[in-house]
């Protein structure tokens, strides 16, 4: 079972559009319709708010000389943590997690600066701080139970990261639905205990007390983007 984590002060919402979801429910293809419809309309952006360790995993990997079997190193370290959630990582696991955390908070704080600019942000994924765990854009490291002093404090830091971005509602958060079977055959190359988790966790996610649209990723694409589009229109009135 997920780690709960306490819930938190609100900031007011920011002008940001996150869209979150199991992977295979549509959430890159509808960001980036967004952006195209919204961007007539004024600045429009579009933020990957995950925490990137696939892609700078890829970036590793194409390094010279010890790009390839550093990249594996992480790859297998990653898989780990997933699949013993519980059991306490390394030292420099724990410090690998905890740099991808930053990372992330690094491109929120980004996004903050750029909402309070006055562009409309359009997000794939947004962090919250009530259910540990990457898959869940929660907070890693609080899944581990116990663990040494080193570790502790880590999760400690983590925690308050995770706990100051749900801080900041999104304007609107679009929350894509889909079985687990679509996802599978849309995402062959993902583990299908892994899609049932995110299906089962996400729609239960209250991110803070955003205002959230649900909608059924299985239904057209261009419907999907209608009704996204008059929410939109109504949260930015």
């Amino acid at each position: 079972m997920s780690q709960q984590i306490s819930p938190i002060v609100n900031h007011p919402p920011v002008r940001v559009i996150a869209i979150t979801g199991c992977d295979g429910s549509g959430k890159s293809t509808l960001a980036a319709s967004l952006v195209s419809h919204l961007a007539a309309q004024g600045s429009t952006e579009l933020v990957y708010l995950g925490q990137s360790s696939g892609r700078i995993g890829e970036w590793i990997s194409r390094l010279p000389i010890i790009g390839a079997p550093f990249g594996r190193y992480l790859l297998s370290k990653s898989d780990r943590v997933h699949d013993r959630p519980a059991a306490p990582p390394g030292n420099l696991t724990s410090l690998v997690i905890y740099l991808l955390s930053c990372w992330r908070a690094y491109k929120f704080r980004r996004m903050l600066a750029k909402s309070q600019q006055g562009h409309l942000l359009i997000t794939d994924r947004y962090p919250q701080a009530e259910v540990a765990g990457f898959r869940f854009d929660g907070p890693q490291l609080a899944k581990a139970v116990g663990g040494n002093f080193w570790l502790r404090m880590l999760r400690k830091r983590e925690q308050k990261l995770y706990q100051w971005m749900a801080s900041y509602p999104p304007l609107l958060l679009i929350r894509l639905d889909i079985d687990e079977q679509t996802a599978h055959l849309r995402k062959p190359d993902h583990k299908l205990s892994a899609l049932r988790e995110k299906i089962t966790v996400i729609p239960h996610l209250t991110f803070n007390g955003a205002k959230i649209l649900d909608l059924d990723g299985r239904e057209p694409a261009s419907k999907i983007l209608d009704e996204s589009l008059r929410a939109i229109r109504t949260s930015l009135s």
